[in-house]
């Protein structure tokens, strides 16, 4: 294609406008519009010029001739394009040279369609990445498929039930959830895209096949059928069913292939959102099985428990309680409350070895040093290097008061606060677990009045840094002064009032795991069974 620099100069001579050699073909036009010359290019061009001299000119170059202003103008020979040029002539008439671009506006075309196909897939890049929720992601999926590839889409996902789970958007824009079994081997084609084989032509599928759960309500009747598979990560991710109407142009090459770049981004993002769920319920299912239990009152005694991860990101870490009911073999109830070393989810896998660990030693529960031996000895065996410390709290009711047995092997001594606010330490201690071969451990016995408290807690809590400046430890003397202030409350009060005053003192500074068990004995009578229509009872 000649550019429009080669365009000839004003003032050119008739003589060369009519040339055999020009390279455009020309039309001179007098001041009427009529056309008093061709050379031999523009009667090739104008079939009907040869046979008289005096041709019509198109429509558009007799429309543009003789405006005022007008330099270049733009229209159609039969299925050719063409741009003219105007150029005056010492003798008043007017030589139009006629440029070829044809070729110039389908290169154009295709750019622009490149372009267009480019901005939807980023788009739907952009849209189907936002999510990681499957049902979410694949919605859509299909609303992009029927505002950008067709009138209505199917996005159809695997699963190992008979039931496959479908989302329809369809020609109006409406999104619906369906699930179907024996239904999809209906459709020719739908079965492979499911197992990822590669697509076939929308051609080779006779939009009358499509069986009647295809077709959206209202759609009117169906003009071709694309289907396409959605690849995975290393698994088909589903299929994609492509609609248009009758009216519609059938899906050309290029639109299927679209379709398949689509379907890649689709299925990817669809794969990653199911992998993320099925690593969420994985995760959720084990994060149960190692967060602290909920505390509650039994067999006569209060128990309230707090936690709080290092990060607060964090659902678990290297702090744990547990509490066990009297059973057979140790009738009293049994707390405990530890510390392994570290903190995230490393030291949690470890602490859940330690619950289960210690689930089984309940049998020994009467006995703290010889249940404390044995874990000491698990822990030597194992492949893991990290310690622990452990508080062991046997509580049992006798009569109004709450006898406890408190066995330390490294860990935070026990404060004891009675019912006229003093504190007490309970005479306990002995060796971390983990570490050496043989441990020693201290057992106190401490009888809780109505009312008084014993409270259970980990370094997380004395070693916590902030304050004025940031960087002041929490320690244990205002810990006590703390809990001297909470004399006479229940066993959750207390639990409550330790962990916001050590989330004050931290702000938003870095801290350890915290964990903070209260035992309370209650005081005097309380209210139970109360249900809303029954006056309920009271019981010691």
């Amino acid at each position: 294609m000649t550019s429009f620099a080669q365009r000839p100069r004003a003032g050119a001579a008739a003589s060369a406008v009519s040339a055999l050699t020009a390279p455009y073909p020309v039309m001179v036009m007098d001041k009427t519009g009529q056309v008093v010359d061709l050379n031999d290019a523009a009667v090739a061009l104008l079939p009907k010029a040869r046979a008289k001299r005096h041709a019509a000119p198109p429509g558009w170059l007799a429309a543009a001739h003789g405006a005022p202003g007008v330099t270049d103008v733009s229209g159609t020979v039969g299925d050719r394009f063409f741009s003219a040029h105007p150029t005056a002539l010492p003798s008043g008439d007017t030589a139009w040279w006629l440029v070829e671009q044809t070729a110039y506006r389908s290169v154009l075309r295709e750019l622009e369609a490149e372009r267009e196909r480019a901005r939807f897939l980023t788009e739907a890049s952009s849209r189907l990445l936002a999510s990681l929720n499957l049902k979410r992601c694949m919605e859509v999926t299909a609303r992009l498929a029927a505002e950008h590839l067709a009138d209505a889409a199917f996005v159809i996902a695997p699963t190992m039930a008979r039931k496959l789970p479908t989302v329809v958007c369809d020609h109006e824009g409406r999104l619906s959830h369906r699930t179907l079994s024996n239904a999809a081997h209906t459709l020719p084609g739908l079965p492979e895209a499911l197992r990822g084989f590669p697509p076939a032509p929308s051609r080779w599928i006779d939009p009358a096949s499509a069986p009647a759960w295809l077709i959206p309500p209202g759609f009117g009747e169906v003009g071709s059928v694309a289907i396409t598979p959605l690849p995975g990560h290393g698994v088909p991710a589903g299929a994609l069913v492509l609609l248009r109407r009758k009216e519609q142009s059938a899906f050309t090459e290029s639109e299927e292939e679209l379709a398949g770049l689509y379907a890649a981004r689709a299925g990817a993002a669809m794969s990653a959102a199911r992998l993320y769920a099925e690593q969420n319920t994985i995760t959720d299912t084990l994060m149960r099985e190692l967060l602290p239990p909920t505390l509650r009152q039994l067999d006569g005694v209060e128990f309230a428990g707090g936690y709080r991860a290092s990060g607060d990101s964090e659902r678990i870490g290297g702090d744990f309680y547990d509490l066990h009911p009297p059973s057979e073999d140790c009738p009293e109830a049994l707390a405990v409350l530890g510390d392994v070393a570290g903190k995230g989810l490393e030291a949690a896998v470890l602490t859940g070895k330690i619950r289960n660990t210690l689930q089984a030693l309940l049998p020994l529960g009467a006995d703290h040093a010889r249940m404390l031996r044995l874990m000491n000895n698990a822990l030597l065996n194992s492949h893991h290097t990290r310690f622990v410390t452990l508080v062991l709290a046997s509580a049992r009711r006798e009569q109004q008061d709450v006898v406890l047995r408190l066995t330390s092997a490294g860990h935070c001594p026990p404060l004891v606060v009675r019912g006229d606010g003093t504190v007490q330490v309970p005479d306990t201690g002995g060796t971390l677990i983990g570490v050496l071969p043989e441990i020693a451990s201290r057992t106190a016995k401490v009888r809780l009045a109505p009312g008084e408290t014993c409270l259970l807690y980990t370094d997380g809590v004395t070693e916590a840094k902030g304050g004025p400046l940031g960087d002041a430890q929490f320690g244990e003397e205002r810990l006590q002064r703390a809990l001297a202030r909470c004399a006479g409350l229940p066993a959750e009060a207390v639990v409550e009032h330790v962990q916001m005053l050590v989330s004050e003192w931290i702000g938003d500074g870095v801290h350890d795991d915290i964990a903070v068990v209260a035992i309370t004995a209650p005081r005097g009578v309380r209210l139970s069974a109360v249900d809303g229509t029954t006056s309920g009872r009271f019981t010691p």
